[in-house]
């Protein structure tokens, strides 16, 4: 049961910061449109979960504001995000979420046309980290 939790705290703290939206002008993404292959490995202490490899279509618009690259999960009602920042080809980000008594940070970093980058979520009884490569492997199929 505490591992379903924990999926459910990953998931929703990732679509939290999915869903914010910037008040200002957004900062374009250093992930160019594309076809993106995505690769996530979740790891806990005491356990690894097998990776998870997807792929993702990221058009004109979405490459057109940097919060578009972050992985993007179901269900977040009451996570807030309260950092972003994009420094070169380097996102970063922290947000709380009260309701799930979580935190998460992340980091990706950007190479051309692929990437790295890291999630950390904490609770009061667990910690997970979520580690995520990407490479752009082509256009968006039509």
């Amino acid at each position: 049961m505490k591992f379903r939790n924990l999926i459910l705290v990953a998931a929703v703290c990732l679509l939290a910061f999915a869903m914010a939206a910037s008040a200002a002008d957004p900062t374009p993404s250093p992930m160019k449109p594309g076809k993106w292959e995505v690769t996530v490995q979740m790891d806990m202490p005491g356990m690894q979960m097998p990776p998870r490899t997807f792929t993702r279509c990221v058009t004109t618009e979405d490459a057109q504001n940097a919060e578009n690259a972050v992985p993007k999960m179901r269900g977040a009602e009451g996570c807030k995000m309260t950092e972003f920042r994009v420094e070169g080809s380097t996102l970063t980000w922290k947000m709380n979420c009260e309701q799930h008594q979580s935190s998460a940070d992340g980091k990706l970093v950007f190479d051309n046309d692929s990437y790295t980058g890291e999630v950390h979520v904490k609770a009061p009884d667990h910690e997970m980290t979520m580690k995520h490569t990407g490479k752009r492997v082509g256009d968006c199929d039509k």
